[in-house]
């Protein structure tokens, strides 16, 4: 008689998939970093809907006398979309066995995110230099609340996705084995949904 596979069972020659509580490993961690990224959606949340009142508060937006936010918001916006693009080129070129496309997918999506913030703290450097700071007003406390409350999130993104790419280069991930470039993925395509959310609502609308 065939014996019944176990259904946590691992690829035919590879050993089963460590199982807690009836779940695989794999599956606690997808779910445990969905609960993570629900978490940082209501913080965000929040914090656009504080600026939705502070903005229908207002008699005219932008108020008389601040400027129009920076023009180069469209390049860090360019740039974030590029990032996500490479970081889903990574997840699939490690699932189709490519392990020198997921390196160089991992590099650039990490360069990208580093010139995301270099991109973001030019556009807080502009505002400054033509004295539009934080104390000016709601408009501009605002706008350096919801992009550095995300900047800081983008730089906190960095630390796993350098852990990623590092391993890639190890030779750490396999088609069969490659929950963390799953993971990293999933929090960084959360980021990018979020800054289209913050940069339509301050610059678009």
């Amino acid at each position: 008689m065939t014996p019944i596979p176990h259904p946590q069972s691992g690829p035919a020659g590879e050993p089963p998939l460590p199982a807690v509580g009836g779940r695989t490993a794999a599956g606690l961690g997808t779910f445990g970093m969905a609960l993570f990224l629900l978490s940082l959606s209501i913080l965000f949340a929040a914090s656009l809907i504080g600026y939705l009142v502070v903005r229908a508060r207002a008699q005219v937006w932008p108020p008389p006398g601040m400027p129009h936010l920076p023009r180069g918001l469209w390049v860090s916006t360019i740039t974030l979309l590029v990032s996500s693009g490479t970081m889903h080129a990574a997840l699939r070129a490690i699932r189709h066995g490519n392990a020198g496309a997921l390196i160089g997918a991992m590099l650039i999506t990490t360069l990208l995110g580093v010139v995301f913030l270099v991109s973001q703290a030019l556009n807080w450097a502009w505002l400054i230099a033509i004295q539009a700071t934080a104390s000016t007003g709601l408009y501009m406390f605002t706008f350096y609340l919801l992009t550095g409350l995300h900047g800081a999130h983008v730089l906190g993104g960095l630390v796993p996705l350098s852990v990623v790419t590092v391993r890639a280069f190890r030779g750490g991930y396999t088609p069969a084995d490659h929950q963390g470039v799953k993971l990293v993925g999933m929090y960084w395509h959360f980021l990018d949904v979020v800054w289209l959310i913050m940069f339509t609502l301050m610059f678009l609308i």
